[in-house]
């Protein structure tokens, strides 16, 4: 029976959309003098919004990505409503964005110490090089996560594709840590 029970927060959402036509960014920029475009520094247009509180970046090819969001709702919500501004200001969306997450980091509190050096003895496919870098570098086939591990008990999870694949992450590896007898609580 664990100890404690980790405190995941999802902290970012990247989703890609695409609207499958081409954008002319300079028109946008004009009827949306808020957004930013360098085309000479970056070939994307930064679309910024407060509710949720996204950005997303718009590709003349008609390809976006929505970064900022806290879950896949958001992510959805953010370009369907970025869509729903370009065609309000008279910018032709012939079709709703299609939007498919690409990654999603978490950052969560397991409540109790973790062993690193026990760790990285015990754990297949992790990489321990405290001189380098604090953590421990986890990577997980399934679901296929990477997660950095502190000794404080703090890690970061990143790489997954869905929310349930960040909740299954996370129990997966502190069930083994616990198993191992790898986490030290304070009593």
């Amino acid at each position: 029976m664990p100890q404690s029970k980790p405190m995941i927060s999802i902290v970012n959402v990247v989703a890609s959309a695409t609207v499958d036509q081409k954008f002319d960014l300079n028109d946008i920029t004009k009827k949306f003098p808020d957004t930013e475009y360098h085309p000479d520094q970056f070939p994307g247009l930064v679309f910024r919004l407060k509710n949720p509180k996204t950005a997303t970046l718009i590709f003349r090819t008609g390809k976006m990505v929505c970064t900022g969001s806290k879950s896949e709702e958001m992510a959805r919500s953010a370009v369907k409503t970025v869509v729903q501004k370009l065609r309000k200001e008279g910018v032709k969306v012939k079709k709703d964005a299609v939007v498919t997450v690409q990654n999603i980091v978490a950052s969560i509190n397991l409540g109790g110490k973790v062993h690193l050096e026990k760790a990285a003895r015990t754990l297949p496919r992790s990489m321990y090089e405290p001189e380098q870098f604090p953590g421990l570098i986890h990577r997980m086939l399934d679901p296929k996560t990477v997660i950095l591990i502190f000794s404080s008990g703090k890690l970061v999870c990143t790489g997954a594709k869905n929310e349930s694949d960040v909740f299954r992450s996370v129990h997966n590896l502190h069930s083994l840590l616990e198993e191992k007898g790898l986490m030290v609580y304070d009593q």
